[in-house]
């Protein structure tokens, strides 16, 4: 019975092997990257490489066991997510409230050390960030949120939230 067991876990492990996912890979140049509107100075950029852009860009360099499932189908997901929250080369097409709320994200996430993930930095060691570096890209993010206040007005910059409707009493 458990070699029977076996076998069936065998093939289903081999047929999933011939389902794929998308790659989230677009070569090329970025038309609405961040860097079409604010500086993105190298060493800002090679921090960003290293910890940031396999999740927050249309260009993800995939490790070796994403050819293999369900390990891919993870790292897809994991990828959907984090480009659907913030995306460096689709920054310029945020409306500019979006814009400066994620800037000012980066620079909490760093902070708080929530990012890059540890899910992400168990397996990618170098992009475990030391504080010159968070120090760099907080400092970076402060630059570009000064530079908005002085290019916007005020309340451009606030993101109008949904307001929430309290559930029908009774």
């Amino acid at each position: 019975m458990v070699k029977k067991i076996l076998v069936v876990l065998l093939i289903i492990l081999i047929v999933i092997q011939f389902i794929k996912p998308q790659k989230n890979i677009h070569a090329g140049p970025q038309p609405a990257d961040i860097s079409t509107l604010y500086p993105v100075p190298a060493d800002v950029d090679s921090i960003l490489v290293i910890a940031c852009k396999d999740c927050h860009s249309n260009n993800t360099r995939y490790p070796w066991y994403n050819n293999f499932q369900p390990a891919a189908w993870y790292l897809a997901n994991h990828v959907k997510d984090g480009t659907r929250s913030f995306n460096l080369n689709e920054f310029a097409t945020y409306p500019v409230a979006r814009q400066y709320d994620k800037i000012e994200e980066i620079k909490k996430q760093i902070d708080k050390g929530d990012m890059p993930l540890s899910s992400y930095t168990l397996i990618h060691r170098d992009a475990i960030l030391n504080d010159a570096e968070k120090n760099t890209i907080i400092q970076w993010s402060e630059n570009i949120r000064k530079e908005m206040e002085a290019k916007y007005p005020k309340d451009s910059l606030i993101r109008k939230r949904k307001p929430v409707t309290p559930p029908p009493a009774g």
